[in-house]
Protein backbone atom coordinates (compact mmCIF):
# COMPACT_ATOMS: atom_id res chain seq x y z
CA UNK A 1 0.00 0.00 0.00
CA UNK A 2 2.76 2.35 0.90
CA UNK A 3 4.58 1.55 -2.33
CA UNK A 4 1.44 2.06 -4.42
CA UNK A 5 0.81 5.33 -2.71
CA UNK A 6 4.33 6.52 -3.47
CA UNK A 7 4.04 5.41 -7.03
CA UNK A 8 0.73 7.28 -7.28
CA UNK A 9 2.38 10.45 -6.03
CA UNK A 10 5.15 10.08 -8.57
CA UNK A 11 2.58 9.51 -11.32
CA UNK A 12 0.59 12.59 -10.34
CA UNK A 13 3.78 14.66 -10.19
CA UNK A 14 4.74 13.46 -13.64
CA UNK A 15 1.31 14.27 -15.06
CA UNK A 16 1.43 17.75 -13.50
CA UNK A 17 4.87 18.39 -15.00
CA UNK A 18 3.67 17.31 -18.43
CA UNK A 19 0.65 19.53 -18.14
CA UNK A 20 2.79 22.54 -17.24
CA UNK A 21 5.15 21.85 -20.12
CA UNK A 22 2.23 21.56 -22.53
CA UNK A 23 0.72 24.82 -21.25
CA UNK A 24 4.03 26.58 -21.62
CA UNK A 25 4.38 25.27 -25.17
CA UNK A 26 0.87 26.35 -26.09
CA UNK A 27 1.42 29.78 -24.51
CA UNK A 28 4.65 30.18 -26.39
CA UNK A 29 2.94 29.19 -29.63
CA UNK A 30 0.08 31.62 -29.05
CA UNK A 31 2.54 34.39 -28.20
CA UNK A 32 4.63 33.75 -31.31
CA UNK A 33 1.46 33.57 -33.45
CA UNK A 34 0.25 36.90 -32.04
CA UNK A 35 3.59 38.52 -32.81
CA UNK A 36 3.51 37.12 -36.34
CA UNK A 37 -0.08 38.32 -36.80
CA UNK A 38 0.88 41.76 -35.53
CA UNK A 39 3.86 41.81 -37.88
CA UNK A 40 1.61 40.95 -40.83
CA UNK A 41 -0.93 43.68 -40.06
CA UNK A 42 1.53 46.53 -39.60
CA UNK A 43 2.48 47.96 -43.02
CA UNK A 44 6.02 48.48 -44.18
CA UNK A 45 6.35 51.46 -46.52
CA UNK A 46 10.05 51.15 -47.32
CA UNK A 47 9.56 49.34 -50.63
CA UNK A 48 6.83 51.79 -51.65
CA UNK A 49 9.12 54.74 -51.00
CA UNK A 50 11.83 53.16 -53.14
CA UNK A 51 9.27 52.43 -55.86
CA UNK A 52 7.36 55.70 -56.03
CA UNK A 53 9.82 58.20 -54.54
CA UNK A 54 11.76 58.79 -57.80
CA UNK A 55 8.49 59.87 -59.48
CA UNK A 56 7.61 62.62 -56.99
CA UNK A 57 8.89 66.12 -57.78
CA UNK A 58 9.22 69.43 -56.01
CA UNK A 59 7.55 72.40 -57.70
CA UNK A 60 8.77 75.91 -57.05
CA UNK A 61 6.93 78.88 -58.52
CA UNK A 62 8.19 82.40 -59.23
CA UNK A 63 6.29 85.57 -60.01
CA UNK A 64 7.57 88.84 -61.47
CA UNK A 65 6.79 91.97 -59.47
CA UNK A 66 7.58 95.59 -60.23
CA UNK A 67 10.41 97.08 -58.21
CA UNK A 68 9.88 100.30 -56.28
CA UNK A 69 11.19 103.50 -57.78
CA UNK A 70 14.91 103.76 -57.21
CA UNK A 71 15.70 107.15 -58.77
CA UNK A 72 15.86 109.12 -55.55
CA UNK A 73 12.22 110.12 -55.68
CA UNK A 74 9.80 108.95 -53.04
CA UNK A 75 6.89 106.92 -54.44
CA UNK A 76 3.28 107.92 -53.83
CA UNK A 77 2.73 105.37 -51.04
CA UNK A 78 5.63 106.75 -49.01
CA UNK A 79 4.51 110.32 -49.66
CA UNK A 80 1.05 109.54 -48.34
CA UNK A 81 2.56 107.78 -45.30
CA UNK A 82 4.71 110.87 -44.62
CA UNK A 83 1.65 113.14 -44.81
CA UNK A 84 -0.31 110.99 -42.36
CA UNK A 85 2.43 110.86 -39.72
CA UNK A 86 3.94 114.32 -40.03
CA UNK A 87 1.03 116.36 -41.38
CA UNK A 88 2.93 117.62 -44.42
CA UNK A 89 4.51 116.23 -47.59
CA UNK A 90 8.14 115.08 -47.44
CA UNK A 91 10.83 117.55 -48.51
CA UNK A 92 10.89 118.05 -52.23
CA UNK A 93 7.44 116.59 -52.77
CA UNK A 94 4.67 118.64 -54.39
CA UNK A 95 3.26 121.10 -51.84
CA UNK A 96 6.26 120.87 -49.49
CA UNK A 97 8.42 123.92 -48.62
CA UNK A 98 10.98 124.35 -51.34
CA UNK A 99 9.31 121.74 -53.45
CA UNK A 100 7.22 121.88 -56.57
CA UNK A 101 3.98 123.84 -55.98
CA UNK A 102 0.99 121.56 -55.71
CA UNK A 103 -0.76 121.32 -59.05
CA UNK A 104 2.29 122.51 -61.01
CA UNK A 105 3.45 120.34 -63.87
CA UNK A 106 6.22 117.90 -63.02
CA UNK A 107 9.67 118.45 -64.51
CA UNK A 108 9.98 116.95 -67.97
CA UNK A 109 12.16 113.95 -67.21
CA UNK A 110 12.55 110.92 -69.42
CA UNK A 111 10.28 108.13 -68.24
CA UNK A 112 12.30 105.16 -67.10
CA UNK A 113 10.72 101.71 -67.38
CA UNK A 114 10.00 100.21 -63.99
CA UNK A 115 12.18 97.11 -63.69
CA UNK A 116 10.72 93.79 -62.57
CA UNK A 117 12.23 91.34 -60.17
CA UNK A 118 11.69 87.63 -59.62
CA UNK A 119 10.11 86.83 -56.30
CA UNK A 120 9.57 83.29 -54.92
CA UNK A 121 5.84 82.62 -54.80
CA UNK A 122 5.43 79.19 -53.24
CA UNK A 123 6.42 75.56 -53.06
CA UNK A 124 4.31 72.54 -53.92
CA UNK A 125 4.58 68.97 -55.08
CA UNK A 126 3.80 66.95 -58.18
CA UNK A 127 4.41 63.60 -59.79
CA UNK A 128 5.62 62.37 -63.18
CA UNK A 129 2.67 61.26 -65.27
CA UNK A 130 4.56 60.13 -68.38
CA UNK A 131 8.14 59.22 -69.14
CA UNK A 132 8.43 62.08 -71.65
CA UNK A 133 8.02 64.81 -69.03
CA UNK A 134 4.34 65.47 -68.28
CA UNK A 135 3.91 66.30 -64.60
CA UNK A 136 0.63 66.53 -62.69
CA UNK A 137 0.01 68.89 -59.79
CA UNK A 138 -2.69 71.14 -58.31
CA UNK A 139 -3.97 74.16 -60.21
CA UNK A 140 -3.57 76.35 -57.12
CA UNK A 141 0.13 75.45 -56.96
CA UNK A 142 0.89 77.04 -60.34
CA UNK A 143 -1.82 79.71 -60.39
CA UNK A 144 -0.54 83.19 -61.35
CA UNK A 145 3.04 81.94 -61.55
CA UNK A 146 5.26 83.57 -64.16
CA UNK A 147 7.75 80.73 -63.93
CA UNK A 148 7.48 77.10 -62.75
CA UNK A 149 10.58 75.18 -61.72
CA UNK A 150 10.47 71.39 -61.30
CA UNK A 151 13.16 69.65 -59.25
CA UNK A 152 13.55 65.87 -59.53
CA UNK A 153 14.66 63.67 -56.62
CA UNK A 154 18.08 63.31 -58.33
CA UNK A 155 18.41 67.14 -57.97
CA UNK A 156 18.05 67.90 -61.66
CA UNK A 157 16.04 71.10 -62.14
CA UNK A 158 13.92 72.05 -65.15
CA UNK A 159 11.95 75.09 -66.17
CA UNK A 160 8.45 73.78 -66.86
CA UNK A 161 5.86 74.85 -69.42
CA UNK A 162 2.28 75.13 -68.19
CA UNK A 163 0.12 72.92 -70.42
CA UNK A 164 -3.14 73.78 -68.71
CA UNK A 165 -4.85 74.27 -65.36
CA UNK A 166 -8.45 73.67 -64.34
CA UNK A 167 -9.58 75.59 -61.26
CA UNK A 168 -12.84 73.70 -60.87
CA UNK A 169 -11.09 70.38 -60.30
CA UNK A 170 -7.82 71.93 -59.04
CA UNK A 171 -5.78 69.88 -61.52
CA UNK A 172 -2.88 71.19 -63.59
CA UNK A 173 -0.38 69.67 -66.02
CA UNK A 174 3.10 71.04 -66.73
CA UNK A 175 5.76 69.76 -69.13
CA UNK A 176 9.50 69.50 -68.71
CA UNK A 177 11.99 68.71 -71.47
CA UNK A 178 13.25 65.31 -70.35
CA UNK A 179 12.88 61.68 -71.39
CA UNK A 180 13.16 58.30 -69.73
CA UNK A 181 11.59 59.59 -66.51
CA UNK A 182 10.10 57.18 -63.93
CA UNK A 183 6.33 57.60 -64.34
CA UNK A 184 3.86 56.59 -61.64
CA UNK A 185 1.41 53.72 -61.88
CA UNK A 186 -2.23 54.77 -61.83
CA UNK A 187 -4.52 52.81 -59.50
CA UNK A 188 -8.14 51.72 -59.79
CA UNK A 189 -10.16 54.05 -57.57
CA UNK A 190 -13.11 51.62 -57.48
CA UNK A 191 -10.97 49.15 -55.52
CA UNK A 192 -9.99 51.71 -52.86
CA UNK A 193 -11.58 50.82 -49.52
CA UNK A 194 -12.24 52.84 -46.40
CA UNK A 195 -9.72 51.81 -43.74
CA UNK A 196 -7.06 50.95 -46.30
CA UNK A 197 -3.50 52.14 -45.65
CA UNK A 198 -2.23 54.91 -47.94
CA UNK A 199 0.95 56.97 -48.14
CA UNK A 200 1.80 60.49 -49.30
CA UNK A 201 5.08 61.91 -50.57
CA UNK A 202 5.62 65.63 -50.98
CA UNK A 203 7.37 68.79 -49.84
CA UNK A 204 5.56 70.12 -46.75
CA UNK A 205 7.02 73.50 -45.79
CA UNK A 206 9.61 72.94 -48.52
CA UNK A 207 10.99 69.76 -46.93
CA UNK A 208 11.47 67.64 -50.04
CA UNK A 209 10.69 63.91 -50.25
CA UNK A 210 8.78 63.81 -46.96
CA UNK A 211 6.82 60.59 -46.45
CA UNK A 212 3.65 60.40 -44.32
CA UNK A 213 1.06 57.64 -43.99
CA UNK A 214 -2.42 56.94 -42.69
CA UNK A 215 -5.70 55.36 -43.72
CA UNK A 216 -8.59 56.21 -46.01
CA UNK A 217 -11.17 57.84 -43.72
CA UNK A 218 -14.00 58.18 -46.26
CA UNK A 219 -14.76 58.12 -49.97
CA UNK A 220 -17.10 60.31 -52.03
CA UNK A 221 -16.74 63.17 -49.56
CA UNK A 222 -18.65 66.21 -50.82
CA UNK A 223 -16.54 69.34 -50.54
CA UNK A 224 -16.67 70.58 -54.12
CA UNK A 225 -19.00 71.01 -57.08
CA UNK A 226 -17.42 68.54 -59.42
CA UNK A 227 -15.32 66.18 -57.33
CA UNK A 228 -16.11 63.57 -54.68
CA UNK A 229 -12.93 63.75 -52.58
CA UNK A 230 -11.03 60.98 -50.82
CA UNK A 231 -10.71 61.79 -47.11
CA UNK A 232 -7.66 60.48 -45.24
CA UNK A 233 -5.84 61.04 -41.98
CA UNK A 234 -2.47 61.24 -43.74
CA UNK A 235 -0.46 64.21 -42.46
CA UNK A 236 -0.75 66.86 -45.20
CA UNK A 237 0.63 70.38 -44.78
CA UNK A 238 1.34 73.40 -47.01
CA UNK A 239 3.74 72.18 -49.70
CA UNK A 240 2.16 68.71 -49.96
CA UNK A 241 -0.36 70.07 -52.45
CA UNK A 242 -0.12 68.32 -55.79
CA UNK A 243 1.73 65.29 -54.44
CA UNK A 244 0.48 61.73 -54.91
CA UNK A 245 -1.63 59.61 -52.56
CA UNK A 246 -0.37 56.05 -52.94
CA UNK A 247 -1.93 52.69 -52.04
CA UNK A 248 -0.06 49.66 -50.73
CA UNK A 249 0.45 48.37 -54.29
CA UNK A 250 2.49 51.43 -55.17
CA UNK A 251 -0.27 52.95 -57.32
CA UNK A 252 -1.39 56.59 -57.26
CA UNK A 253 -5.04 56.81 -56.22
CA UNK A 254 -5.31 60.55 -55.63
CA UNK A 255 -3.72 64.02 -55.63
CA UNK A 256 -3.35 65.59 -52.20
CA UNK A 257 -5.20 68.86 -52.48
CA UNK A 258 -6.82 70.22 -49.31
CA UNK A 259 -6.85 69.99 -45.53
CA UNK A 260 -9.45 70.84 -42.94
CA UNK A 261 -7.81 73.06 -40.37
CA UNK A 262 -8.68 75.76 -37.87
CA UNK A 263 -5.05 76.63 -37.27
CA UNK A 264 -3.58 76.37 -40.75
CA UNK A 265 -1.74 73.16 -39.82
CA UNK A 266 -2.62 69.49 -40.02
CA UNK A 267 -5.57 68.38 -37.88
CA UNK A 268 -6.11 64.81 -39.03
CA UNK A 269 -8.44 65.50 -41.98
CA UNK A 270 -7.02 65.68 -45.48
CA UNK A 271 -8.62 65.50 -48.91
CA UNK A 272 -7.31 64.09 -52.17
CA UNK A 273 -8.66 64.36 -55.72
CA UNK A 274 -9.56 60.87 -57.03
CA UNK A 275 -7.04 59.90 -59.68
CA UNK A 276 -9.66 58.80 -62.23
CA UNK A 277 -11.19 62.30 -62.19
CA UNK A 278 -7.73 63.87 -62.38
CA UNK A 279 -6.70 61.71 -65.33
CA UNK A 280 -9.89 62.63 -67.19
CA UNK A 281 -9.11 66.32 -66.69
CA UNK A 282 -5.44 65.92 -67.58
CA UNK A 283 -6.28 64.26 -70.89
CA UNK A 284 -8.33 67.28 -71.93
CA UNK A 285 -5.63 69.67 -70.75
CA UNK A 286 -3.00 67.83 -72.76
CA UNK A 287 -5.13 67.71 -75.90
CA UNK A 288 -6.58 71.23 -75.90
CA UNK A 289 -5.19 73.12 -72.89
CA UNK A 290 -8.67 73.51 -71.39
CA UNK A 291 -11.51 71.43 -69.98
CA UNK A 292 -14.91 71.34 -71.65
CA UNK A 293 -17.84 70.60 -69.34
CA UNK A 294 -21.52 70.16 -69.93
CA UNK A 295 -24.34 72.24 -68.47
CA UNK A 296 -28.15 72.27 -68.59
CA UNK A 297 -28.83 75.65 -66.97
CA UNK A 298 -30.68 74.77 -63.77
CA UNK A 299 -30.12 75.84 -60.17
CA UNK A 300 -30.62 72.97 -57.76
CA UNK A 301 -31.04 72.30 -54.06
CA UNK A 302 -31.47 69.46 -51.61
CA UNK A 303 -34.71 67.50 -51.14
CA UNK A 304 -35.67 67.25 -47.47
CA UNK A 305 -37.16 64.14 -45.90
CA UNK A 306 -40.43 65.92 -45.08
CA UNK A 307 -40.89 67.10 -48.66
CA UNK A 308 -40.01 63.70 -50.14
CA UNK A 309 -42.56 61.92 -47.95
CA UNK A 310 -45.33 64.48 -48.42
CA UNK A 311 -45.21 64.56 -52.24
CA UNK A 312 -44.88 60.80 -52.64
CA UNK A 313 -41.23 60.64 -53.63
CA UNK A 314 -40.55 58.23 -50.78
CA UNK A 315 -37.02 58.89 -49.61
CA UNK A 316 -35.00 62.10 -49.75
CA UNK A 317 -33.19 61.80 -53.06
CA UNK A 318 -32.60 63.67 -56.28
CA UNK A 319 -31.98 67.34 -56.99
CA UNK A 320 -34.72 69.93 -56.48
CA UNK A 321 -34.83 72.44 -59.35
CA UNK A 322 -34.96 75.91 -57.80
CA UNK A 323 -34.82 77.84 -61.08
CA UNK A 324 -34.33 77.29 -64.79
CA UNK A 325 -32.20 79.68 -66.83
CA UNK A 326 -33.97 81.33 -69.76
CA UNK A 327 -33.24 79.73 -73.16
CA UNK A 328 -31.09 77.10 -71.45
CA UNK A 329 -31.04 73.41 -72.42
CA UNK A 330 -33.13 72.69 -69.32
CA UNK A 331 -35.87 75.14 -70.31
CA UNK A 332 -35.90 73.84 -73.89
CA UNK A 333 -36.24 70.29 -72.56
CA UNK A 334 -39.26 71.29 -70.46
CA UNK A 335 -37.70 71.30 -66.99
CA UNK A 336 -39.75 73.38 -64.55
CA UNK A 337 -38.95 74.94 -61.18
CA UNK A 338 -40.09 72.50 -58.50
CA UNK A 339 -39.15 69.42 -60.53
CA UNK A 340 -36.99 66.87 -58.75
CA UNK A 341 -34.38 65.35 -61.06
CA UNK A 342 -33.98 61.72 -59.97
CA UNK A 343 -31.92 60.28 -62.84
CA UNK A 344 -29.51 61.43 -65.53
CA UNK A 345 -29.06 59.01 -68.44
CA UNK A 346 -30.39 56.26 -66.21
CA UNK A 347 -27.92 56.97 -63.38
CA UNK A 348 -29.59 57.66 -60.04
CA UNK A 349 -29.19 61.11 -58.48
CA UNK A 350 -28.93 60.33 -54.76
CA UNK A 351 -27.86 63.83 -53.72
CA UNK A 352 -27.79 67.20 -55.50
CA UNK A 353 -24.03 67.18 -56.05
CA UNK A 354 -24.34 64.06 -58.23
CA UNK A 355 -26.09 66.00 -61.00
CA UNK A 356 -23.42 68.63 -61.84
CA UNK A 357 -20.76 65.91 -61.83
CA UNK A 358 -22.65 63.71 -64.27
CA UNK A 359 -23.67 66.63 -66.50
CA UNK A 360 -20.21 68.20 -66.29
CA UNK A 361 -18.56 64.99 -67.48
CA UNK A 362 -20.89 64.78 -70.48
CA UNK A 363 -19.62 66.08 -73.82
CA UNK A 364 -21.43 69.23 -74.98
CA UNK A 365 -23.84 68.47 -77.82
CA UNK A 366 -24.82 65.09 -76.39
CA UNK A 367 -28.52 64.26 -76.10
CA UNK A 368 -29.23 62.94 -72.61
CA UNK A 369 -32.29 61.85 -70.68
CA UNK A 370 -33.45 63.55 -67.50
CA UNK A 371 -35.93 61.72 -65.29
CA UNK A 372 -37.95 64.22 -63.25
CA UNK A 373 -40.52 63.71 -60.51
CA UNK A 374 -43.42 66.14 -61.01
CA UNK A 375 -46.88 66.21 -59.41
CA UNK A 376 -46.63 62.69 -58.04
CA UNK A 377 -45.23 60.89 -61.10
CA UNK A 378 -42.00 60.51 -63.05
CA UNK A 379 -41.40 61.51 -66.65
CA UNK A 380 -38.43 61.47 -68.99
CA UNK A 381 -37.19 64.62 -70.75
CA UNK A 382 -34.61 64.78 -73.54
CA UNK A 383 -32.02 67.50 -73.06
CA UNK A 384 -29.15 68.57 -75.33
CA UNK A 385 -26.09 69.31 -73.21
CA UNK A 386 -24.48 72.72 -73.71
CA UNK A 387 -20.97 73.80 -72.80
CA UNK A 388 -20.47 75.45 -69.44
CA UNK A 389 -19.85 79.18 -69.51
CA UNK A 390 -19.13 81.91 -66.93
CA UNK A 391 -21.98 82.66 -64.57
CA UNK A 392 -24.27 85.41 -65.75
CA UNK A 393 -25.29 88.24 -63.42
CA UNK A 394 -28.60 87.75 -61.72
CA UNK A 395 -31.54 89.16 -63.62
CA UNK A 396 -32.91 92.30 -62.07
CA UNK A 397 -36.55 92.40 -61.13
CA UNK A 398 -38.74 94.62 -63.22
CA UNK A 399 -39.04 98.18 -61.97
CA UNK A 400 -42.57 98.44 -63.27
CA UNK A 401 -45.23 97.98 -60.68
CA UNK A 402 -48.78 96.98 -61.39
CA UNK A 403 -51.79 97.55 -59.19
CA UNK A 404 -52.20 94.70 -56.75
CA UNK A 405 -55.19 92.52 -57.65
CA UNK A 406 -58.03 92.68 -55.22
CA UNK A 407 -57.68 89.96 -52.62
CA UNK A 408 -60.33 87.29 -52.81
CA UNK A 409 -62.13 86.12 -49.68
CA UNK A 410 -59.99 83.49 -47.98
CA UNK A 411 -61.64 80.30 -46.76
CA UNK A 412 -61.57 79.10 -43.18
CA UNK A 413 -59.27 76.27 -44.24
CA UNK A 414 -56.68 78.70 -45.64
CA UNK A 415 -56.98 80.96 -42.62
CA UNK A 416 -56.31 78.04 -40.30
CA UNK A 417 -52.99 77.58 -42.08
CA UNK A 418 -52.18 81.26 -41.57
CA UNK A 419 -52.53 82.16 -45.26
CA UNK A 420 -54.30 84.86 -47.24
CA UNK A 421 -53.89 84.76 -51.03
CA UNK A 422 -54.94 86.66 -54.15
CA UNK A 423 -54.89 86.17 -57.90
CA UNK A 424 -51.55 86.59 -59.65
CA UNK A 425 -51.44 89.54 -62.06
CA UNK A 426 -50.81 89.02 -65.77
CA UNK A 427 -47.61 91.10 -65.69
CA UNK A 428 -46.22 89.00 -62.84
CA UNK A 429 -47.09 85.81 -64.67
CA UNK A 430 -45.28 87.09 -67.76
CA UNK A 431 -42.22 88.21 -65.81
CA UNK A 432 -41.95 84.92 -63.91
CA UNK A 433 -42.94 82.91 -67.01
CA UNK A 434 -45.80 81.25 -65.15
CA UNK A 435 -49.17 80.05 -66.41
CA UNK A 436 -50.84 80.15 -63.02
CA UNK A 437 -50.36 80.41 -59.29
CA UNK A 438 -51.66 82.57 -56.46
CA UNK A 439 -49.82 85.30 -54.58
CA UNK A 440 -49.49 85.16 -50.80
CA UNK A 441 -50.73 88.40 -49.24
CA UNK A 442 -50.15 87.35 -45.64
CA UNK A 443 -48.45 84.43 -43.90
CA UNK A 444 -48.84 83.88 -40.16
CA UNK A 445 -48.85 81.00 -37.67
CA UNK A 446 -48.13 77.67 -39.39
CA UNK A 447 -47.41 79.24 -42.77
CA UNK A 448 -44.91 81.68 -41.24
CA UNK A 449 -43.23 78.87 -39.32
CA UNK A 450 -42.85 77.01 -42.63
CA UNK A 451 -40.92 79.99 -44.02
CA UNK A 452 -43.62 81.41 -46.29
CA UNK A 453 -43.64 85.17 -46.83
CA UNK A 454 -45.79 87.86 -48.33
CA UNK A 455 -45.13 88.02 -52.06
CA UNK A 456 -44.42 84.29 -52.50
CA UNK A 457 -46.34 82.60 -55.33
CA UNK A 458 -47.97 79.23 -54.63
CA UNK A 459 -47.68 76.94 -57.66
CA UNK A 460 -48.97 73.67 -56.19
CA UNK A 461 -50.61 72.26 -53.08
CA UNK A 462 -49.34 68.75 -52.55
CA UNK A 463 -49.20 67.35 -56.10
CA UNK A 464 -52.11 69.47 -57.36
CA UNK A 465 -51.27 72.46 -59.56
CA UNK A 466 -52.83 75.76 -58.57
CA UNK A 467 -53.90 78.22 -61.29
CA UNK A 468 -56.30 80.42 -59.38
CA UNK A 469 -57.53 81.24 -55.89
CA UNK A 470 -60.49 78.90 -56.39
CA UNK A 471 -58.18 75.99 -57.28
CA UNK A 472 -56.02 76.85 -54.28
CA UNK A 473 -59.06 76.75 -51.97
CA UNK A 474 -60.24 73.47 -53.47
CA UNK A 475 -56.85 71.83 -53.03
CA UNK A 476 -56.59 72.91 -49.39
CA UNK A 477 -60.14 71.76 -48.72
CA UNK A 478 -59.33 68.27 -50.01
CA UNK A 479 -56.09 67.97 -48.03
CA UNK A 480 -55.86 65.75 -44.94
CA UNK A 481 -55.62 68.28 -42.12
CA UNK A 482 -54.07 65.72 -39.76
CA UNK A 483 -50.96 65.48 -41.94
CA UNK A 484 -48.32 67.97 -43.07
CA UNK A 485 -49.21 70.00 -46.14
CA UNK A 486 -46.56 70.70 -48.77
CA UNK A 487 -46.69 73.79 -50.98
CA UNK A 488 -44.52 74.42 -54.03
CA UNK A 489 -43.80 78.16 -54.02
CA UNK A 490 -41.89 80.59 -56.20
CA UNK A 491 -39.88 83.40 -54.60
CA UNK A 492 -38.40 85.67 -57.24
CA UNK A 493 -36.53 83.42 -59.67
CA UNK A 494 -36.33 80.54 -57.18
CA UNK A 495 -38.69 77.65 -56.48
CA UNK A 496 -38.83 75.78 -53.18
CA UNK A 497 -41.05 73.53 -51.12
CA UNK A 498 -42.57 74.58 -47.81
CA UNK A 499 -44.06 72.10 -45.34
CA UNK A 500 -46.88 73.37 -43.10
CA UNK A 501 -47.29 71.04 -40.15
CA UNK A 502 -50.70 70.50 -38.54
CA UNK A 503 -51.44 72.59 -35.47
CA UNK A 504 -51.64 70.72 -32.18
Amino acid sequence: MMLFHAEGKELRASLFACTMLLAAAVGSFVSVTAVHAQTRTLPDFTDLVDQVGPSVVNIRTIEKVAQRAGNGEMDEEMQELFRRFFGQPPPGAPGAPGGTPRGAPKPNRPQQPVPEEDRPRGVGSGFILTADGYVMTNAHVVEDASEVMVTLPDKREFKAKLIGADKRSDVAVVKIEATGLPAVKVGDISKLRVGEWVMAIGSPFGLENTVTAGIVSAKQRDTGDYLPFIQTDVAINPGNSGGPLINMRGEVVGINSQIYSRSGGFMGISFAIPIDEAIRVSEQLRSSGRVSRGRIGVQIDQVSKDVAESIGLGKAQGALVRSVEAASPGEKAGVEPGDIITKFDGKAIDKPSDLPRLVGNTKPGTKSTLTVFRRGSSKDLTVTIAEIEPDKPAKRASDKEEPAPKAAPTSAAAKSLGLAVSELGDAQKKELKLKGGVKIDAATEGAARAGLKEGDVVLAVGNAEVGSVQEFENAIGKADRSKSLTLLVRRGDWAQYAVIRPSR
